[in-house]
């Protein structure tokens, strides 16, 4: 497969509809089934569809990594039911609940929004199993859709600053590049999903935006 450009539920924003970890993508309903072959073959997982209650942008609303699933406090017993076949749940105990949104972890740090409580933070950590810290990238609180992060390394914000940088470096002991995608936007966490195993961009980004995923996430040959 050479073409990583893609379109889910009819959008290039991939990574506000699904949430991608290295055992499962999670999709919403409305996701076809040629689009979940494509995913599960290129990224190594089990497609798993996620009920409405959730909401359509699951990407947004969902955080997770290979222990388990962080998910907005509007998420029903049906929508837990489904994710606890694949890891542990919690519904974010905050006021700001996309959690996918202000959530980005892989499967050993997440870095949270700075306006989380140490409650929600402690859910987190006890959650996905990792180390929790608070920051900012390019100076936005929203850093599931600032950035990128796998197994392997992460692609953030082109406006990270040289502070952000060192923080996020600490955390996640991986190298951080910066880039955009879908032409220009530098909402990378919302148009890229992304494993160990492989990744998906939105069908707008170009190929020298691709390229830059692949060297960030560690997929250059």
């Amino acid at each position: 497969m050479t073409d990583k450009r893609l379109k889910i539920a009819g959008s290039s924003l991939l990574g506000v509809f699904a949430r991608c970890t290295e055992l499962v993508v999670l999709v919403p309903l409305e996701v076809g089934p040629a689009d979940i072959e494509t995913l599960q073959t290129g990224l190594e997982v089990e497609a798993v569809r996620v009920t409405a209650g959730v909401g359509s942008v699951l990407g947004s609303l969902v955080s997770a990594n290979s222990n388990g699933f962080v998910v907005t406090h509007h998420a029903g017993e049906e929508e837990l039911k489904i994710l606890r076949k694949h890891g542990k749940v919690t519904r974010l105990p905050a006021k700001i609940n996309a959690a996918g949104n202000v959530i980005l972890a892989n499967d050993s740090a997440a870095l949270v929004h700075p306006g989380l409580s140490i409650r929600a933070c402690e859910a987190i950590a006890e959650t996905l199993g990792v180390k929790v810290e608070k920051g900012t990238i390019g100076g936005l609180k929203t850093v599931g859709m600032a950035g990128v992060a796998t197994n392997k390394g992460l692609l953030v914000h082109p406006r990270v600053t040289e502070e952000e940088v060192a923080v996020i470096e600490e955390l996640f002991g991986l190298p951080v590049d910066i880039g955009t995608v879908n032409l220009g936007s530098p909402l990378v966490g919302s148009a890229v999903l992304a494993n160990s195993h492989g990744y998906f961009a939105g069908e707008d980004t170009s190929g020298p935006e691709l390229g830059r995923i692949v060297d960030a996430l560690g997929f250059l040959e």
